[in-house]
């Protein structure tokens, strides 16, 4: 399961259908107009090679999108899911149509360049982690459409996920607890609710810490907390309810935070700010 919220992991490791069509049809739209000038009958082959080193992730939505285009197109992997492979390293190999090939080439690497890239950021952040007792989550800050895809390539790099979306946990931020007039109130509010999902609410300072603990709490944000504060929070919580850390969180500073015994450190930066690996695909005509 996730950490502490909704989705198990079987529910996210496939592309849907109906998202491939869609990614497909902004790119297609009426049809592949410069695929016509190739002989309808043409075959090719062609081979994706990375340019850069990487976490491998994003072979099943890779793979349909070939998949829906045209089935005859045969796809062959030369590495692994959640592999680390290093710079012109040859991914995989495809044979079949030619016209399919070309039309399937900018949505599929689209596809795995930007779920690798959100692979290979989480296997940085797992590392510095490694070790302790804390565990990196991700957040609700991922590209529009992408969601359910980058959260599974944040587990293929070895974090782990926070909720999904507003449906599977409740979190009581600064904005909730000004409009129920209480952190108190806030977290009654969401019980009352009876949701069955896990309940945590975001704080500031160690007197808000304190409310939060005594309003039976699941979970505790603790926001832009300094170091000697955090160790101060551990403390005080004293395994009463799970403690996590958000709020400018860098690969730098995740050891000193994860040294001071907390459960979580959400970021943020691990599905907003991926920079899209460097793959391409060449395709050769068959005789």
């Amino acid at each position: 399961m996730l950490a502490g919220f909704g989705l198990s992991e079987g529910q996210m490791d496939q592309p849907d259908p109906r998202d491939i069509q869609r990614f497909l049809a902004e790119d297609i739209g009426t049809g592949d107009l410069t695929a016509l000038i190739l002989p309808e009958a043409a075959l090719a082959t062609a081979s994706v090679v990375t340019r850069e080193s990487m976490v491998l992730c994003g072979q099943a939505w890779f793979a349909a999108v070939f998949a829906h285009i045209e089935p005859a197109i045969r796809l062959q992997w030369l590495a692994e899911e959640g592999a680390e492979v290093a710079a012109d390293t040859v991914l995989c190999r495809l044979t079949g149509p030619a016209r399919g090939l070309m039309t399937g080439e900018r949505t599929a690497l689209n596809l795995l360049q930007t779920l690798s890239a959100t692979a290979t950021l989480a296997r940085r952040y797992a590392r510095a982690v490694a070790g302790t007792r804390t565990r990196v989550l991700d957040t609700r800050k991922t590209l529009p459409g992408l969601r359910l895809a980058q959260k599974y390539a944040v587990r293929c790099g070895g974090c782990h996920n926070h909720r999904i979306g507003l449906y599977d946990g409740i979190l009581i931020k600064e904005n909730h607890i000004f409009a129920t007039g209480s952190i108190t109130r806030a977290v009654r509010a969401a019980q009352a609710l009876q949701a069955g999902v896990m309940i945590e609410v975001e704080v500031e300072n160690l007197a808000e810490l304190q409310e939060a603990l005594e309003a039976g709490a699941g979970r505790i944000l603790l926001d832009n907390f300094s170091l000697p504060t955090l160790r101060e929070a551990v403390t005080l919580a004293g395994g009463r309810a799970e403690l996590e850390v958000s709020g400018n969180v860098s690969l730098d500073s995740l050891p000193a935070i994860a040294a001071t015994g907390v459960d979580y450190v959400s970021v943020g930066a691990l599905t907003k700010h991926v920079r899209a690996v460097d793959l391409s695909m060449r395709v050769d005509i068959d005789a």
